[in-house]
């Protein structure tokens, strides 16, 4: 990119001194410019007469002003290559003297965003303390969640990227709304998932091998509040709390299953480039 940046600046740093420096090269240059724009106006102008935009009276105003806008343009043609260099040797100097990178829209759009920064940078986040094992036994989890006991929990086997944006969902969820989330269910065996599949479409409507589970990208999460999850959709300070995990999720580039038909409103998925899920 920094060659061809330097062969654009060359260029142009040689067409600028050949149009100051040659009178009859910059009447030719500022000759084909105007043309060529006076062209494509009336290329378009054309098109909006036919399409009935353009009356046939304006048509003919502006193509008999047409003229005295080339003889405008050369008149004062010095005042205008004047111009044209007032506007293309800052933007060469910041090129040059810059960093090198310019900055569009779509760059400040990718990097304003603070949570977004933080996975560029590559912030490393380290998982929560694991909870007791009898916080995921009690009843109210097993009638809402049946066998959740049974899930995994280890943070290291899940997909890298998937845990790192994971991990930024939880800090933003304590940090910005006070909510301190715990995970359910990481990685899931194909053997497992089939067992839960059993239990009924209530439970999951994944078989074998055909959920992100399986393969490290997708996790299950509550709300720890008191020392108990919360995890009950009845809770109004447990749903505006899956509110705000659904938006930090999706900000993070994760699907969030509060979207689905099948409201799963604790989990989270990671549709990873270049990987593909098969349902077959």
């Amino acid at each position: 990119m920094i060659f061809f940046t330097l062969f654009c600046y060359f260029a142009l740093m040689v067409a600028a001194l050949a149009i100051f420096l040659f009178p009859s090269f910059r009447d030719r240059v500022l000759r084909a410019t105007v043309s060529i724009s006076t062209a494509i106006a009336f290329f378009f102008i054309g098109i909006g007469r036919r399409l009935g935009f353009v009356s046939e009276a304006s048509f003919q105003l502006m193509r008999d002003s047409g003229s005295g806008v080339r003889t405008f343009a050369v008149r004062h043609r010095y005042l205008l290559l004047s111009g044209m260099g007032l506007l293309i040797v800052p933007v060469l100097l910041s090129v040059t003297f810059g960093s090198g990178r310019v900055l569009f829209f779509d760059d400040w759009a990718a990097t304003s965003d603070p949570k977004i920064e933080a996975l560029l940078k590559g912030e490393q986040l380290v998982p929560p303390q694991p909870l007791p094992p009898e916080v995921f036994a009690t009843a109210e989890v097993e009638q809402i969640r049946p066998l959740t006991k049974e899930g995994s929990r280890d943070w290291a086997v899940l997909d890298v990227d998937f845990r790192n944006r994971l991990l930024l969902v939880y800090k933003i969820m304590k940090e910005k709304h006070g909510y301190d989330l715990a995970l359910l269910e990481g990685y899931r065996s194909p053997e497992r998932q089939a067992k839960l599949a059993a239990l009924g479409n209530t439970v999951t409507m994944a078989k074998a091998n055909q959920s992100y589970h399986q393969y490290g990208l997708a996790a299950d999460n509550a709300f720890y509040r008191n020392g108990k999850l919360v995890i009950s959709e009845k809770d109004p300070w447990a749903m505006e709390g899956y509110r705000l995990y659904g938006e930090a999720a999706e900000s993070v580039g994760l699907v969030w299953g509060g979207r689905w038909s099948f409201r799963d409103y604790g989990h989270v998925e990671y549709r990873k480039p270049g990987f593909k899920l098969s349902r077959n």
